[in-house]
C-alpha cells in the first residue's frame, strides 16, 4: 500500500498514546473545510510505500505505543486489514479515522480485533449532509450502519463534527443528537482555515455558538466536549 504522509510523533491524534500519524490517499467525500483536500481528491504524491512505513515502526518499537490512520478515507482500501495487522504485529495500538461510509469495512476491523480506536466524523444533520461533504447527494444508511456498529460494540470511539459558520446551526445539533444517541462520547471540532482548505470564505464559529450546540447534544450525549478552543 502507498503511504500518502507520516506525522512522526503525535501525543494529540490518539487519545492516551504517544503515536505517529499515517496518511492514505483518496476519499469518497469532498467536503469544503476539508484540511487534507489533496489526499481527498489524489492530487498528494505518495512519500513511502508500506515496506518503509514498517521500517520506520521497528526503528520506533519502545518509543511510540500507538499508530493512527487517516486520510482521506482509510476505509476506501481493501488492504487496510492487511496494513493495520501488520502494525498491530509490531505491538502497536491502532486508531482509525472513518467517514463512515464504509461499514463492510468497519465491521471486518472491529470482527478481526485490528483496531483499538474508531473516531468517526459526523458532518452535519441528515438535510444538510450531502451540501456539508461537498456532493450533490448521498445515500446515509451506510453512515448510520457504522453508527450502530459503534455505539453496539465493545471498542472505544469517539464521534466528531467539525463546526463551520456557514454548515453549522443550533437545530442541527438537536438532529445530530438522535443519530447518536447513546453514543459515549462526541466531540465538537472548531473548524479553523488553513492554505489547504478547497473553498474560501469558511469561518470558526463563535466560541459562544460552540458552548450553546454543545449544551444541545449533551441532551443526548453527556459526555459531549469542545475541541480547538480555548474556552
Amino acid at each position: 500500500m502507498l503511504i500518502h504522509g507520516l506525522q512522526k510523533m503525535t501525543l494529540l491524534d490518539f487519545p492516551g498514546h504517544v503515536a505517529c500519524t499515517v496518511f492514505l490517499g483518496g476519499c469518497d467525500l469532498r467536503c469544503p473545510f476539508c484540511h487534507n483536500f489533496e489526499l481527498a481528491d489524489g492530487s498528494a504524491k505518495p512519500v513511502m510505500d508500506d515496506a518503509e512505513l514498517f521500517k520506520f515502526l521497528k526503528k520506533r518499537q519502545g518509543l511510540l505505543d500507538g499508530v493512527a490512520v487517516t486520510g482521506g478515507e482509510p476505509c476506501l482500501h481493501d488492504s487496510l486489514p492487511d496494513l493495520l495487522r501488520a502494525i498491530r504485529d509490531l505491538g502497536f495500538a491502532v486508531k482509525l479515522d472513518t467517514n463512515g461510509f464504509r461499514p463492510s469495512m468497519l465491521h471486518r476491523l472491529m470482527e478481526e480485533g485490528l483496531v483499538d480506536y474508531v473516531a468517526m466524523d459526523i458532518k452535519n444533520s441528515p438535510a444538510k449532509y450531502a451540501v456539508t461533504s461537498g456532493m450533490q447527494s448521498l445515500d446515509l444508511r451506510p453512515l448510520q450502519e457504522s453508527i450502530t456498529l459503534l455505539v453496539g460494540g465493545n471498542i472505544d470511539y469517539e464521534f466528531r463534527t467539525t463546526v463551520v459558520q456557514e454548515f453549522h446551526e443550533a437545530a442541527d445539533f438537536e438532529e445530530i443528537g438522535q443519530m447518536i444517541l447513546g453514543a459515549r462520547r462526541y466531540f465538537l471540532q472548531c473548524f479553523t482555515d488553513r492554505d489547504s482548505v478547497p473553498f474560501e470564505g469558511l469561518h470558526a464559529p463563535s466560541v459562544r455558538s460552540l458552548q450553546d450546540y454543545a449544551r444541545i447534544a449533551r441532551k443526548y450525549v453527556p459526555d459531549t466536549q469542545i475541541r480547538g478552543v480555548d474556552l
